[in-house]
């Protein structure tokens, strides 16, 4: 039998970036992750900007493999969460969903708008998703 699938998303869950800057929580370490040059804004390249301040907890992983799931990434860094946020926690990597068009995009019948691509890509397996929103 299949174990069901558990979406992880990233910042909120794993990484408490809401948590007041100057106090990084106890247990955390801080991770400085290069912002994509590929991405421009009103301040010019982002290459330009300081990098993105990360606080994993590496408790988290261990935790994590231990809850009889099958891990999937259902975060905006996508692919990047196995360059990034996997290593710190001690995890291996794990496939991600990929949410193409519609990433960040608010549907109009207010259901959040990574429900779609996750029930898809959970194929009528049943599934957990842990979000911040």
């Amino acid at each position: 039998m299949n174990r069901p699938l558990l979406f992880l998303d990233v910042d909120g869950p794993l990484n408490p970036y809401a948590a007041k800057p100057e106090r990084r929580p106890d247990g955390y370490t801080t991770l400085r992750v290069p912002r994509n040059d590929a991405h421009e804004d009103d301040r010019g390249p982002s290459s330009r900007r300081r990098p993105l301040r990360v606080w994993l907890n590496p408790e988290h992983g261990r935790t994590l493999l231990q809850l009889g799931f099958e891990l999937y990434w259902a975060t905006t860094w996508m692919d990047d969460a196995n360059r990034w946020i996997a290593p710190v926690l001690g995890l291996p990597e794990f496939p991600f969903v990929d949410f193409g068009d519609v990433l960040l995009q608010e549907r109009r019948d207010g259901v959040h708008w990574k429900t779609g691509p996750l029930v898809d890509y959970a194929g009528g397996r049943p599934f957990a998703w842990v979000d911040d929103e």
